[in-house]
């Protein structure tokens, strides 16, 4: 799917009443929904959600006692707001509800991740510069 058509479709929803809204071409889909306080979320085609699926099933639940801060889109992480810059948190930094503990960058916008809960930062996920998934776990608090 051209990325203009998608830019193009973002636009259109922020400018409406609409809330959400999906766009199949072939066997390529998008869903972009307006969440109260957040940016668009995009999800990837339906068949690569359905492939990740199993994986999902089969990964280790022993998290359940952490809070998990999963990303809100698709996108690429960064720990740093720069590359010369430190990271937003390190393995056992405290942080407080509302602080933002990285960055997920979609379509040229830079979306900062913020704690969701005050805690310790237990596990980073993801290495800098990798590509995330929607729903995908980040940072570990506990």
């Amino acid at each position: 799917m051209d990325i203009r058509k998608v830019k193009k479709l973002i636009e259109l929803l922020e400018s409406s009443d609409v809330a959400e809204i999906e766009i199949k071409e072939g066997d390529e889909s998008v869903r972009i929904s307006r969440a109260s306080n957040a940016a668009p979320v995009m999800l990837q085609s339906q068949t690569t959600i359905a492939e990740e699926i199993p994986k999902a099933i089969e990964a280790p639940t022993n998290l359940a006692a952490d809070n998990s801060i999963n990303s809100p889109m698709v996108g690429t992480f960064y720990r740093a707001p720069s590359p010369t810059s430190p990271p937003f948190v390190e393995i056992g930094s405290h942080v407080n509800l509302g602080d933002v503990v990285c960055i997920v960058e979609a379509m040229k916008m830079m979306n900062q991740i913020e704690a969701d809960q005050s805690g310790t930062i237990k596990a980073i996920l993801v290495n800098d510069g990798e590509p995330v998934e929607f729903d995908q776990p980040l940072i570990t608090i506990v």
